[in-house]
């Protein structure tokens, strides 16, 4: 019969070695072990990501990493704006909606990156965020994120940056901290080539400060109660164990 060969966008197909690591005997989610596995990983994650700040992981897909970002620092109500770069970015559209965000989608025709140009015209002093996605898996389309963060910086405006690297990471140059970002979005299934099962969020200390309102949609946990991704004697939820593993 063979050997099964996975040929779509992600999940990737996952190498030897940590397949291997994934089949090594079960440890307690709760001893001491996987906490100092946990908090090594945790530390480690920042030079994944090129950030000095916290990255906080949770079990979920990249969905609930979106979702993550969005109520963790916005509330119902608020203003966003969106880069229309394909069909995943009209997914993170729809999901903001659904939180109760306005959201305004700068169109696209999915052959182009976000244009930072657009941004001008849209920036209104209710703008809460906005919304990029680096690499649109379903284009293929890239956007050049510190392009748009300088464009936000000519307007003095202070709206949060959300970028979405979920088939980037790991396959493209990403820079949280040098581009400005305030909260990068990810996943393990892509560029990590790691199972489903892990979302995270690399986030600026500026996001921390916007602790949002809006109520979780998709059961994925993606309110988060200790920001700061810290490891203590309360380790994270037992769907991450296997997948920390094959991470480290």
């Amino acid at each position: 019969m063979g050997r099964h060969f996975l040929q779509i966008p992600g999940p990737t197909n996952v190498p030897d070695r940590v397949l291997r690591a994934i089949a090594q005997p079960t440890i307690d989610h709760r001893g001491p072990a996987f906490a100092r596995l946990a908090s090594e990983l945790l530390e480690r994650l920042k030079t994944v990501f090129k950030t000095a700040g916290p990255v906080v992981v949770y079990p979920s897909s990249g969905t609930g990493a979106w979702e993550a970002a969005l109520v963790n620092t916005l509330s119902p109500g608020d203003r966003v704006v969106a880069f229309e770069t394909g069909h995943f970015s009209s997914l993170w559209c729809e999901l903001a909606t659904r939180l109760g965000l306005v959201v305004d989608v700068v169109p696209g025709d999915w052959r182009h990156g976000a244009d930072p140009d657009a941004l001008a015209g849209r920036l209104t002093p209710d703008v809460a965020a906005v919304m990029v996605v680096h690499n649109e898996t379903s284009t293929g389309v890239r956007s050049r994120v510190p392009e748009i963060r300088a464009a936000l910086d000519r307007a003095g405006h202070p709206a949060l940056l959300l970028v979405d690297t979920i088939s980037s990471l790991g396959s493209m140059d990403h820079r949280h901290d040098e581009w400005g970002v305030d909260v990068t979005v990810g996943c393990s299934q892509k560029g990590l080539m790691l199972p489903p099962g892990m979302g995270f969020n690399a986030v600026s200390a500026k996001a921390l400060a916007h602790r949002g309102g809006c109520p979780g949609r998709t059961g994925t946990g993606s309110r988060s109660s200790r920001p700061t991704g810290r490891a203590s004697s309360r380790t994270p939820r037992p769907p991450t164990s296997c997948t920390a593993c094959a991470k480290r």
